[in-house]
């Protein structure tokens, strides 16, 4: 009887081990699961706060401007958040966004030759999972091999006639 017990408390451990093997495959499914999720949502709030840089920089471009102000792009961040070109506050970004990929508050940034700056990406070099549905002003992101090729870039030519 005594061998018995053993026996029953050998299947025991045995059985003990596979639960706890199936528990270690499937916590690992769900580290996956969540890993996928949780870069989504960054992509989602990349998409969002690109967005917000480059309509602050459109908005910058595109304002009316006191008389003899030259018009120019913004050279920093900064300049989004308060205009200088206007002796009241003027602002173009509610706050300054931190990359979303990198958890950084530094961007990549496309200058013009004055300095000016074009576009805003991230630094992160990392594949994105996201490969269609963009909007329209996007659709080039879906070639993108990094999170560095979603540059959210104006065109200075748009609002031309606003130079004028």
């Amino acid at each position: 009887m005594r061998n018995g017990r053993r026996c029953a408390a050998g299947f025991t451990l045995l059985g003990l081990l596979f639960v706890i093997a199936a528990l270690g495959v499937g916590m690992a499914a769900l580290g996956t699961v969540w890993h996928t999720a949780a870069q989504r949502e960054k992509e989602r709030e990349l998409l969002f706060a690109g967005d917000q840089y480059r309509r602050a920089i459109q908005s910058f471009w595109q304002v009316p401007l006191p008389q003899d102000t030259p018009r120019r792009l913004p050279r920093s961040i900064d300049e989004l958040l308060q205009d200088p070109r206007f002796p009241h506050t003027v602002r173009h970004l509610r706050r300054a966004w931190r990359d979303p990929m990198t958890g950084e508050a530094e961007w990549g940034l496309q200058k013009d030759p004055e300095g000016g700056i074009l576009a805003v990406y991230s630094l992160a070099d990392s594949e994105p999972l996201k490969r269609a549905n963009f909007s329209a002003a996007y659709l080039h992101f879906a070639e993108a091999a990094t999170y560095r090729d979603w540059v959210f870039r104006i065109e200075p030519t748009q609002g031309a006639e606003a130079r004028r």
